[in-house]
């Protein structure tokens, strides 16, 4: 089992490996190495909540995210993404751009650079958006109850995340612009481009999301219509219709998963450069992170772990809000990465402990309550 989940990531890891000692030496294989822990490290939140989406989807759409997927993941987001960031930034063409990477690392990694708060307010408003709408529902199984239930209780004021997201986004860009005031304002036009990209973040969010959410309403629909149409089939023996609507379902929770995952990378293609601006070396050292995070998500959804570790969503959730609070504030400070990436990883190690204590409290409740019963019977024998 977990040699097929994780065999295409291992032949990967290889393949990149020996890519990397041809390309550079034992240097470049080093960090090739150390840029696939980042994104491992700084993307496993990412796997948890992919996995809850994931399980909804059949095999045949699980399959797809593991080849469709991881080419736009690995491909787009890790090769061509910081590309048409500096093309957009610099006003270059994708030609040029690409030659820009290849032969200046300097220039192009200043231009990354400065395109950084466009990148950190779009991000970080689709990764709030997600947390809000989580901690704002109510839900039957709560993690940290004391903060939780009042949350729940203010969720049912409409469009109440939206409202908050837009105030944080607001603050940001007032903050930034401040920030560039103080410092000559030099940079003072970068304000309006955090509200511009914020704004941008919010709305993919909302639509990607939004059709994500109608298609899976209508595909419940379906599934009971359908239900109903296999019992009058066998009443009347007629062949019962096909369903379309799953596909389109489907289709929008794959792009749902690919916007997720494509804001969960800039953190991880933006601190890859603290390490080096080889875009060759990136593209190979979080293309392999980023295939191990594809098969974790998948070995997640194919073991159950998500039903067994009820709190671990949660613990994925509340490390999406750091995230998003992290990227708001990497527009005016620096944020050290190993910060960005252990936030996460101490939040979901820490809701995966409060699951296993809480399986074992289940487990013992219900041997005492097995060990009443036989003492209940031998009483009446």
């Amino acid at each position: 089992m977990l040699l097929k989940t994780f065999g295409w990531s291992f032949a990967v890891t290889a393949l990149g490996l020996v890519a990397a000692v041809l390309y550079g030496g034992w240097a470049a294989l080093g960090l090739v190495a150390i840029l696939s822990v980042l994104e491992i490290s700084l993307s496993f939140d990412n796997a948890v909540v992919n996995a809850g989406i994931l399980k909804k989807m059949s095999a045949f759409w699980q399959k797809i995210f593991l080849t469709i997927g991881i080419l736009i993941a690995v491909f787009g987001m890790r090769l061509v993404f910081p590309v048409v960031i500096v093309a957009l930034s610099a006003q270059l063409g994708p030609i040029e751009a690409v030659d820009l990477a290849l032969t200046d690392k300097d220039q192009y990694q200043q231009l990354v650079t400065d395109a950084h708060p466009a990148i950190a307010a779009f991000g970080g408003m689709f990764l709030l958006m997600i947390f809000l709408d989580f901690i704002f529902e109510d839900r039957d199984i709560k993690w940290l109850g004391w903060l939780e239930r009042p949350l729940a209780k203010l969720g049912k004021v409409d469009m109440l995340s939206v409202c908050i997201a837009l105030i944080v986004l607001l603050i940001s860009a007032m903050t930034f612009a401040t920030h560039a005031h103080q410092h000559g304002g030099t940079h003072v036009d970068k304000a309006e481009t955090v509200l511009l990209s914020g704004i941008g973040g919010l709305i993919t969010y909302m639509i990607v999301g939004g059709l994500s959410g109608y298609f899976e309403d209508k595909l419940e629909e379906e599934e009971e219509r359908e239900h109903e149409q296999e019992e009058e089939a066998v009443r009347s023996g007629k062949p019962r219709s096909a369903v379309v609507v799953a596909g389109k379902a489907a289709f929008f929770m794959f792009l749902y998963l690919e916007v997720l995952d494509a804001s969960f990378s800039f953190d991880g293609v933006i601190g890859a450069f603290a390490i080096t601006n080889d875009i060759v070396l990136m593209a190979l050292g979080l293309g392999i992170g980023a295939m191990y995070v594809r098969s974790l998500t998948v070995y997640l959804v194919r073991e159950g772990t998500l039903d067994d570790y009820v709190y671990l969503e949660h613990g994925a959730h509340y490390a999406i809000g750091a995230l998003a609070m992290i990227l708001l504030v990497t527009i005016r400070y620096e944020i050290n990465e190993f910060i960005t990436g252990s936030v996460g990883v101490i939040l979901i190690a820490w809701s995966f402990w409060s699951s296993v204590r809480r399986n074992r409290a289940l487990a013992a409740a219900e041997g005492n309550a097995g060990s009443d019963d036989k003492t209940e019977v031998s009483s009446g024998v």
